[in-house]
């Protein structure tokens, strides 16, 4: 793969920079401030006797330092599997939630809850990142297929849009149904994750985000040429040399995978694939290799602060993530659709 022009260049460490410092602020300020003493107490002290640590430091060890890394990790999947959406579509407010893959996502993991243990599946932590990889894989396979998007022409993009409303209105019914039918516990995770949470971060779950963030993002990479070579249109890439159906398939899987995982362990996090490649745009980066690059950083970093307000507006108590995220979102994509240059829509 070619070297990222000078000025793409220029914005990663920026962008990196940033996302230290937001997952350094995350981690030192909540409900109990951490100071920086004790967070380096307790990484000096992370592979010793952790009994001999003080709340504080097994707060930071335990709770603060998982959960920012599984934020940034998350921030980055939800980004970067927007990036892959638009660019695969050919349009700029094309994102994972409005194909489906959330919702399949959702209806994937409420099944997993509701009737896992009936069925006696269990495959240990990756348990629910599976059943929410099928769920996110039906959905947006049924939205890929019910709306001839595998054809050519602009027509595909308004028939996959609307497609993928009626798919999403169908799988989050199905995820009210097993809420309905559903014991109180059960219920109740299933709330949190409609509403997108956090809070329920540990090792094990940062590690298997992470795992799948990582590799799916080295995937992505190696598609962004051709994903380059696609802005062009279906017929001039296929000129070029480019599979577009390959292309196409190999996209939405690893958009499921990465998307799906995520979502098992946070719930449904709307508008950060929508708003985050947008803002790279913004910053003239028509490149997807800057797009998927910049996308898993600033991802990290938009999370990031999302999660920071939803700690601390109404501490001690934490307001859902997902909905401090869909109020910067749906105004953003208020204002695409308004804008002219979208007028096929």
């Amino acid at each position: 793969m070619r070297s990222l022009s000078p000025q793409y260049r220029g914005v990663l460490p920026i962008l990196g920079a940033i996302l230290a410092i937001v997952m350094l602020a995350s981690i030192r300020f909540g409900a109990v401030p951490i100071a920086v003493a004790d967070m380096s107490g307790a990484l000096r002290g992370m592979f010793g006797n952790r009994a001999t640590l003080s709340l504080d430091q097994r707060i930071f060890l335990e709770i603060r330092l998982p959960r920012a890394i599984l934020t940034a990790m998350v921030g980055a999947s939800l980004a970067v599997g927007g990036a892959l959406m638009q660019a695969l579509f050919r349009n700029p407010i094309v994102e994972p939630g409005l194909v489906g893959t959330s919702a399949g996502a959702a209806f994937g993991a409420a099944l997993y809850f509701v009737l896992g243990a009936s069925l006696k599946v269990h495959l240990g932590s990756w348990t629910l990142p599976l059943a929410a990889c099928a769920g996110g894989a039906l959905s947006t396979w049924l939205v890929f297929r019910l709306s001839d998007a595998h054809r050519t022409g602009r027509t595909s993009v308004v028939a996959l849009l609307l497609t993928g409303i009626a798919i999403n209105a169908l799988f989050l019914s199905g995820v009210g149904f097993l809420s309905y039918i559903a014991r109180d516990p059960q219920a109740r995770s299933i709330t949190f994750w409609n509403l997108g949470t956090l809070s329920g971060a540990s090792w094990s779950s940062v590690m298997i985000v992470g795992t799948s963030t990582i590799l799916c993002t080295i995937a992505s990479l190696r598609h962004a040429q051709p994903l380059n070579a696609l802005m062009l249109g279906e017929e001039e890439a296929g000129y070029l040399g480019v599979d577009v159906r390959r292309l196409k398939a190999m996209v939405l899987l690893v958009n499921v995978v990465m998307v799906a995982v995520a979502t098992a362990f946070t719930g449904v996090i709307a508008f950060v694939g929508l708003v985050v490649p947008h803002l790279l745009r913004l910053l003239r980066g028509a490149d997807n290799r800057f797009l998927i690059l910049g996308g898993a950083l600033l991802g990290g970093i938009i999370l990031g602060l999302a999660d920071l307000v939803a700690r601390l507006l109404l501490a001690p108590a934490e307001l859902p993530i997902g909905i401090v995220t869909s109020v910067v979102g749906v105004p953003v994509f208020l204002l695409l659709l308004r804008q002219r240059r979208y007028y096929f829509l």
